[in-house]
């Protein structure tokens, strides 16, 4: 079995956590009937795995650099939404669009983590 360096296991245990988040908001999403948490759920469950993935690039600086953004943009955008629906306010004018654009920015250096460093996981 492989080890993960110390900077890995953070991503991989925020990896877990994330996923943990998409499952109890899917819940409270099929309780309420709320569009905004179903979404945030979405966003969770659909990035958690890749951020996993991203934890056992070891050799690759853009892959982990793409990851902590991914994990940014899912706070901005996830967390607006989510403040929309639970507190009836967003998080902070433009954040749901500021997340979204560092997660495109994100998925970007996931794409240019392809190109650099060791191609082994």
């Amino acid at each position: 079995m492989t080890t993960l360096p110390d900077r890995n296991r953070l991503l991989a245990a925020i990896a877990g956590l994330v996923g943990a988040a998409g499952v109890c908001i899917a819940a409270a999403a099929s309780h309420s009937g709320d569009a905004n948490l179903t979404i945030v759920s979405n966003f969770l469950l659909f990035h958690a795995p890749v951020l996993l993935i991203l934890s056992f690039l070891k050799a690759n600086r853009i892959a982990t650099l793409a990851a902590y953004v991914l994990i940014l943009g899912l706070l901005l955008f996830c967390g607006d939404l989510a403040m929309r629906s639970l507190a009836g306010h967003s998080l902070f004018p433009m954040a749901a669009p500021i997340g979204g654009g560092t997660l495109i920015l994100a998925w970007l250096l996931v794409a240019g983590s392809a190109f650099t460093g060791r191609p082994t996981a």
